[in-house]
């Protein structure tokens, strides 16, 4: 064995010094996040107990036990039956199921209408591209309070009464007392009809999943939207005739003071959807517009040298393709329509902000109906974001 010894000239190598625990950027991290997460805790804490004690001092009583008392007032528009005999909780339910009603509702006029609107900014028909253009100006710039206050004090305010309503044909009226329509009135064998109609709807969507491949495999186009709704109208209608009618409608009929029977849409509904469906559209069309400039004009090309029409082009190629770039911003914008729903107490619909003030005035429970108001529309909105990232993410998957 041969040792080989050290050459007193070779460089000294000194180890690194131990770092220390403040310098670890990660660690220094966690201990920043701890102190802040105590920090925010004790604020939260000492913001709920300094709050219980004022309202100690000042006699005021706290809690959610008032939600069991007795309401005492009526609501004039209800999609589930109520009475002033109601609790406090019940008749927040019903401003909870009003409100989730406007943004449903709004949500699918405002999406109907921006899409159009959002096209039409982009159609090469001169009179339809500035129709469009003024549109989308005239709605944004002006406040949704406004809108609100234009439909309601401006529009149906001024319509005749109920005896001299407007008839807009099969079975609808319009006055100013709002919009009178058909109610449907269900019998047995309804369900099968409703199951017939479900089984329908997926037999177009896989019929029109058909057509797309084997016209990306041939070339050949199938007119899968109307054979779609060829097939879910013979189901429905064999169905119907099958169980013997199970569905028929109560018209409303003209009386010699108001109109009778049917289902009614009050003014305040009906003027609150209205201006936040217009309201919200136009911002929606603009989101449309950029989605379809950001798709490569050779998408179009393509489609059009593969013998497909503008329409087909736009719904199977463009639309589909600008998704990607329309859905995170859209989102935030049915989060706005949803919020935009408070509004509603400007002219006395019964929305949660309503329901929610009338409860306080009457028992002074100022913190917990605030408390309410924040919860309910922090669950409705985060509910709609995971449904939307959901769809995002589903919509990415399938481009890849």
């Amino acid at each position: 064995m041969t040792i080989q010894a050290t050459s007193p000239s070779a460089p000294r190598v000194e180890r690194p010094a131990r770092s220390s625990f403040l310098n670890d950027p990660d660690k220094r991290g966690y201990i920043i996040q701890a102190v802040l997460l105590v920090l925010v805790v004790a604020f939260i804490w000492w913001l709920g107990h300094n709050t219980a004690q004022n309202l100690q001092r000042l006699h005021i009583a706290s809690g959610f036990g008032f939600l069991n008392e007795r309401a005492g007032f009526n609501i004039g528009q209800s999609l589930i039956p109520y009475s002033g005999d109601r609790s406090y909780g019940y008749a927040l339910l019903v401003g909870i199921i009003n409100t989730i009603e406007v943004a449903i509702l709004g949500i699918v006029i405002a999406t109907i209408v921006g899409v159009l609107v959002g096209v039409g900014r982009l159609s090469s028909n001169w009179l339809i591209r500035q129709l469009a253009t003024v549109y989308v100006e005239l709605f944004r710039n002006i406040p949704p309070l406004l809108v609100i206050f234009f439909w309601y004090f401006g529009v149906l305010a001024v319509l005749p009464n109920p005896r001299d309503a407007i008839n807009l044909g099969l079975g609808f009226s319009l006055s100013n007392r709002g919009l009178f329509t058909p109610k449907p009135i269900f019998e047995h064998g309804a369900l099968y009809v409703g199951i017939a109609i479900l089984v329908g709807i997926v037999a177009a969507w896989a019929l029109s999943r058909w057509a797309t491949a084997r016209q990306m495999r041939t070339g050949q186009q199938f007119p899968s939207f109307w054979a779609g709704l060829a097939v879910i109208v013979v189901l429905g209608a064999a169905s119907f005739a099958a169980t013997g009618a199970p569905l028929h409608f109560d018209i409303p009929v003209k009386t010699r003071f108001n109109l009778n029977g049917g289902s009614q849409l009050g003014p305040e509904l009906v003027s609150l959807l209205l201006a936040l469906a217009i309201y919200t559209a136009s911002f929606i069309a603009e989101i449309v517009r950029a989605g379809i400039l950001s798709v490569s004009h050779g998408q179009t090309e393509a489609a059009y040298s593969l013998g497909l029409k503008v329409g087909p082009t736009m719904r199977k190629i463009i639309l589909p393709q600008a998704l990607r770039v329309v859905i995170p911003p859209l989102t935030s914008e049915y989060l706005n329509l949803m919020k935009n729903t408070s509004l509603a107490v400007a002219i006395g619909f019964a929305d949660l902000v309503a329901v929610g003030g009338s409860i306080l005035n009457q028992t002074g429970q100022s913190v917990e109906v605030v408390l309410i108001w924040m919860l309910v529309y922090l669950g409705l909105s985060l509910i709609m974001a995971v449904l939307m990232n959901w769809y995002n993410r589903k919509m990415a998957l399938v481009e890849r």
